[in-house]
């Protein structure tokens, strides 16, 4: 029975041991004193796992104790070291890797039923004939409709390894039976550069969500196709970006700097300076560049938005950032669970660490809160910084420290056009529902138009604000005539906005959505300046 015991403890047992070693094996510096102490450690736990597993009052799991003490011991360091059990490993990594495997569709659930919103272009559903407004009613025989659906359930049954196949059945407009579709499920982009357009003659506008494994080929792509236009002026909006991957910030950066300019660095406890610096001339490096910055603004978007604004070479507008400044280095273990250990700080050309403060993990995810309470996001002079951390860019102008970038030009948040009625429209999801019944009740007659433009010029003549407000009243949204005056703008964008976007994609959405945004406005008006 021991014998028995002891080879099922094993590998969990070498599993315990392994993340320990992995502390040890880490350690540059340590003498071997320190490293016969880590292992003893060792033993003092493998020794407390055994007491547990035989004397305790009740059965246990030495495996599910493991899983429930890896992220209790990653809870006391910091707020971003991070343990990832191998069921969430995949999904973790997607955003960074760039793509998944999937059947390549964008859908959302309306009515308990799973509503299309889009196919991928070129991707396997678009490729065997699924559209865009079809209800999936079955997978693989199985009925998927009721209050029970959920996000995940639909994910877990459309992804799969690339190569396998699903079988679905649609309800689709105008058609009485089910239509059948075997998909051979493929890999699927994930998108980091969300958007590229002209947003006036000379100044083009591209908005990078994240920065994973494609954003800097994808990024190139972009510039490439404008820089043919003759366009050398560029607003890059880092808003809401919560970082991924460091060097596709590092690569863009290069792309403005000179070579030999100070990107980054990176420094920990056993990690020794590491500079990055500028590689050879970058296709921007002589043009016009405005970096677009909120309080979500995190990690990767600060090393681009510090590497220009301590190099002089590019104007940061907007909001103080979120101030993430800590380095994660993955390792994973043999069951395919993994680490993400902070093993360094991230410091910008001046010397800067923004890492804010993170003594209490509960006021460090509390802070944006903190901000909004203290006038942060309405005035420019409610933040007040320490002299010890002022920095000097090598032109002269102060820079600030110790929590997120600030903004060179500051643009507070726009509380222009709100109102009760506007509040109870955004959190109901009502704006975003009529729009996508419209579309899906009039998609053939949308469909017709060759391009946005001619599409939103549609909408404002049919008196869409109209249909929206009758809607609401539907549903129960009181309304008052001083609220729609003070509301109808915006309002009416966001409408028009979603809808575009049912058929045109974030091409036509966003310049939409950010026909007044004040933010996009400020930048376009230092580029001129």
């Amino acid at each position: 029975m021991k014998n028995k015991l002891a080879a099922i403890l094993s590998p969990i047992l070498f599993a315990l041991v392994l993340i320990i070693g992995i502390y040890i094996g880490k350690s540059l510096n340590h003498s071997n004193e320190q490293a016969y102490s880590n292992l003893f450690k060792v033993d003092k736990l493998h020794a407390l796992l055994n007491y547990l597993e035989q004397d305790y009052v009740d059965s246990l799991s030495q495996e599910d104790l493991i899983e429930l003490a890896i992220p209790k011991i990653l809870e006391q360091l910091d707020p971003h070291s991070v343990y990832i059990p191998a069921t969430e490993m995949a999904e973790m990594n997607e955003p960074i890797e760039g793509n998944f495997d999937g059947i390549g569709v964008m859908f959302n659930i309306q009515n308990d039923t799973i509503m299309v919103i889009n196919t991928i272009h070129g991707g396997p559903s678009e490729k065997v004939g699924v559209m865009a407004g079809d209800r999936i009613v079955l997978v693989d025989d199985s009925l998927f409709a009721g209050k029970h659906i959920s996000n995940q359930m639909v994910m877990k049954a459309l992804k799969g390894p690339s190569g396998t196949e699903v079988n679905i059945k649609v309800k689709r407009q105008n058609y009485d039976k089910l239509l059948a579709f075997t998909i051979k499920r493929d890999k699927i982009p994930i998108k980091s550069v969300d958007v590229a357009y002209a947003v006036t003659p000379d100044v083009a506008y591209l908005k990078i969500s994240q920065f994973g494994m494609n954003t800097y080929k994808e990024f190139i792509s972009e510039i490439a196709k404008y820089q043919k236009q003759e366009i050398h002026s560029w607003i890059i909006d880092l808003r809401g970006n919560g970082g991924g991957i460091m060097q596709a910030a590092v690569q863009i950066a290069d792309e403005f700097l000179n070579k030999g300019q100070l990107i980054v660095y990176t420094q920990g406890r056993s990690k020794p300076r590491e500079n990055i610096y500028a590689t050879t001339a970058g296709l921007c490096q002589n043009d016009k560049v405005v970096i677009l910055i909120d309080e979500w603004s995190a990690s990767a978007s600060e090393i681009l938005a510090g590497a220009l604004q301590d190099n002089d070479r590019g104007t940061i507008v907007g909001r103080r950032s979120f101030g993430k400044g800590l380095v994660q280095e993955p390792s994973q273990f043999p069951d395919g669970s993994g680490l993400r250990l902070t093993i360094a700080r991230y410091y910008t050309p001046t010397g800067r660490c923004i890492q804010k403060d993170y003594k209490s993990h509960n006021e460090y995810f509390a802070d944006i809160n903190q901000r909004y309470e203290n006038g942060e996001f309405t005035q420019a002079d409610s933040i007040h910084f320490a002299d010890s951390l002022k920095y000097k860019t090598p032109k002269g102008k102060i820079v600030y420290g110790g929590g997120g970038i600030m903004p060179d030009a500051f643009v507070p948040v726009d509380t222009a056009g709100y109102s009760p009625y506007f509040r109870d429209l955004v959190a109901g999801g009502h704006i975003y529902k009529f729009a996508f019944e419209y579309t899906d009740q009039n998609r053939s007659k949308l469909k017709a138009f060759n391009n946005y433009q001619t599409l939103t010029r549609y909408l404002e003549s049919i008196q869409i604000l109209d249909k929206l407000n009758a809607y609401a009243k539907s549903k129960g949204i009181r309304m008052n005539p001083q609220d729609l005056q003070t509301s109808k703008r915006v309002i009416e964008t966001h409408l028009k906005a979603y809808i575009v976007r049912n058929i045109f994609d974030d091409q036509g959405f966003y310049p939409i959505i950010l026909s007044d945004d004040k933010t996009v406005g400020k930048a376009i008006e230092m580029l001129k300046n």
